[in-house]
């Protein structure tokens, strides 16, 4: 199957489906010399994690990771990193009623009008589950960033009607839902009480933040930063609209008020204000750079739905399983690793297989 490589400098590719023995990635282009460890990795897995709160799915998996190549004595060495992270929790079963019937809101049909034949048992690789290799390899991204003073960060910004009025990031780490607003955060977890309830499911909206990001970065027409990024972001399940900067709010504003000044303090050249999400032109301007995952409710609930069979028959679906209500929290860590790869990649161009600005 195509599309399962993403990247030129930073490059990374990933395996395994839902209910097969593991999923995993493979990451290439990563520098020599830049200490990693599995548990480098394994926080960042452990916040995807399932089964961690009553707002997530029940499969019960550790997600541990295990690095099988690429590293000797604690450090990069130049060479692929084979990541690999085991399913230990699969109920296969579950989708046995079902493995005829295409679920709607799922890829279900078009996966089988593309290949004549699908793998039922949760999806195969468009479930969420993938995304756990996006994250180990995401992971060594973040790692890498950090070498230059780079740091991306994401959290909740919405579920379903309810929003963050304020900021506080350490609240992100104090509730299920990763959101840096307290009172949002209860707000938002009685709204799930009830879709729960109704068995339905909510969307929501990660906002992700990098910061330290030179200027310079990416290039023209169609290498843009931000091209490169949404459709990284895109390329996440469910995410059906991506935002950087001031977004779709652009298309109300002028251009007096749209664009960012420029002033000049200790020899740099700074912005005023930041609408253009830190990208102008696709090349990174020397501002954060903001952008914003729009994920659509979980497609997966347990209310009678119509749909067809594979034999053209209409029909009745119910699924049963363990699933998310809501997508988001879960998707935060997605989010972030995704564009980490991406700040990376654009990071790495042009430059040798051996940096030696690491601090190493």
């Amino acid at each position: 199957m195509a599309g399962s490589v993403f990247g030129t400098n930073f490059r990374v590719s990933t395996f395994g489906e839902s209910h097969g023995a593991a999923i995993g990635a493979v990451v290439d282009g990563c520098p020599a010399g830049m200490k990693l460890s599995e548990q480098d990795i394994q926080k960042y897995l452990d916040r995807r994690r399932p089964g961690q709160s009553e707002f997530t799915t029940k499969r019960n998996e550790a997600d541990r990771v295990e690095i099988l190549s690429g590293v000797f004595e604690g450090k990069t060495t130049g060479t692929p990193i084979a990541l690999l992270i085991r399913n230990t929790d699969q109920h296969s079963k579950d989708y046995s009623n079902i493995k005829d019937k295409f679920r709607p809101g799922h890829a279900d049909l078009g996966y089988f009008e593309k290949f004549g034949f699908r793998d039922y048992r949760g999806g195969g690789r468009s479930s969420g589950r993938e995304t756990g290799a996006r994250v180990a390899a995401g992971a060594v991204a973040l790692k890498l960033l950090d070498e230059f003073g780079i740091e991306v960060h994401a959290y909740t910004r919405s579920i379903g009607p309810v929003t963050i009025s304020s900021f506080d990031p350490e609240e992100c780490c104090k509730n299920p839902l990763y959101m840096p607003d307290k009172k949002a955060a209860e707000q938002a977890g009685d709204f799930l009480k009830d879709c729960i309830r109704d068995q339905d499911s909510a969307g929501g909206v990660v906002e992700c933040i990098a910061t330290g990001i030179p200027a310079g970065l990416g290039d023209p027409v169609f290498d843009k930063l931000d091209a490169r990024l949404s459709y990284a972001v895109m390329s996440i399940g469910a995410v059906k609209a991506v935002e950087i900067g001031d977004g779709t709010a652009v298309a109300l504003s002028r251009g007096s008020e749209n664009n960012d000044e420029l002033y000049m303090e200790n020899g740099r050249v700074h912005k005023k204000t930041n609408h253009s999400g830190g990208i102008t032109g696709g090349i990174s301007d020397g501002g954060d750079i903001i952008l914003r995952a729009y994920f659509k409710p979980t497609p997966s609930i347990s209310r009678p739905q119509s749909t067809v069979d594979q034999s053209g028959e209409d029909t009745v679906i119910e699924i049963k399983g363990r699933h998310d209500p809501v997508i988001v929290p879960r998707a935060v860590v997605v989010v972030e690793c995704m564009s980490a790869l991406v700040i990376a990649d654009a990071l790495l161009a042009g430059q040798s297989a051996r940096i030696d600005r690491l601090r190493i």
